[in-house]
């Protein structure tokens, strides 16, 4: 008889409204084209996880949301999230004892197809790496907004996600690159990135592209008022079951404004010929090989503690990216 070489293993499951918890798991040996992977990091979305936590996925997007590895069904309960850094213990030669990145929920070991992780690039510490999933979302929606050299251009929302679009429209050559958000304290983070700052009331006008990324119906009043004429205002927020008003009337028409959205589901179009995922995420993850992405990290909370802390996380207000560190970083 075969020896069964299982192993157990606790993943994160919401429950029910604001309510989550560990369960165990067996986790299968890897078999052949297959990874181990034991985590060392991991990260929380605040916003898609939020909601997700909170029972609020829309039923239309109960397939299309679905994340890889995803456990259970929406509503719940619900194995979710997509930022998990480890290191391969089984699996091909060519990964043994690599550290990769997954966009696995959370959980302290796992098994996947070996094609489903991507090799952290040497430059990118572990704990950095978990911003992979955000630096895609980021890249993808820069891809559909095609911002430019000596562009003006604004960032309405400084979450994680709008702090790397900052970031990356920074660094072309010339560009005048603003967050707007209504909280103060995120005016040193945009700084730091290279941008620059401005509350809503004293938010820049005639820019060249404007993204939005706050998740409220005030922010993408105020992503419209930021842009010039015939520019376009990139929509990444996500609202779940909520109703938004757009504020389409007054001089939305005249000045033949474009609102467009982006999801990193698909690859943005202008590059979805030549681009695999697999190819995106790799890319995103040589991206940040950029040391001044670390003041994006908030404190680690230790696995064992995130059903408790959840809740305080998805409130706290803190823009940058909620860390988990598992056992074994320990």
């Amino acid at each position: 008889m075969a020896k069964d070489r299982s192993m157990q293993a606790k993943a994160l499951w919401y429950v029910g409204p604001d309510r989550a918890e560990l369960r165990e798991e067996t986790v299968a040996e890897a078999g052949p084209g297959e990874v181990r992977v034991r985590a060392l990091y991991g990260a929380v979305s605040r916003g898609t996880e939020r909601l997700v936590g909170q029972g609020r996925v829309p039923a239309s997007e109960f397939e299309r949301m679905r994340a890889p590895f995803m456990g259970g069904a929406f509503p719940f309960p619900v194995k979710y999230g997509y930022a998990t850094v480890g290191r391969v213990e089984a699996g091909p030669p060519s990964l043994q004892d690599r550290l990769v990145f997954a966009l696995h929920p959370h959980q302290d070991i796992f098994t996947c197809a070996a094609e489903a992780v991507v090799e952290v690039p040497e430059g990118v510490p572990p704990v950095r790496a978990v911003l992979a999933a955000n630096m895609e979302t980021a890249l993808n929606a820069v891809w559909d907004g095609a911002p430019g050299p000596a562009d003006h251009i604004a960032i309405v929302g400084g979450g994680v996600v709008g702090l790397l679009i900052a970031r990356l429209c920074a660094r072309l050559p010339g560009a005048e690159v603003t967050l707007v958000d209504i909280a103060p304290a995120r005016a040193d983070l945009a700084r730091t990135l290279g941008a620059g700052f401005a509350m809503p009331e004293a938010a820049p006008t005639e820019c060249d592209l404007v993204f939005h990324a706050s998740a409220a119906a005030k922010g993408l009043a105020t992503a419209l008022s930021c842009a010039g004429e015939e520019a376009t205002v990139v929509e990444l927020s996500w609202y779940g079951t909520g109703d938004i008003a757009a504020p389409l009337g007054e001089s939305f028409h005249s000045r033949r404004l474009r609102l467009v959205s982006t999801q990193v589901g698909k690859i943005a179009p202008s590059h979805r010929p030549r681009w695999t995922h697999r190819m995106r995420l790799a890319a995103a993850l040589a991206l940040l090989d950029d040391p001044v992405l670390d003041t994006l990290l908030a404190p680690a909370t230790a696995f064992g503690d995130l059903p408790a802390r959840l809740s305080a996380i998805f409130s706290d207000g803190d823009a940058r990216c909620p860390l988990i560190r598992y056992p074994a970083a320990d």
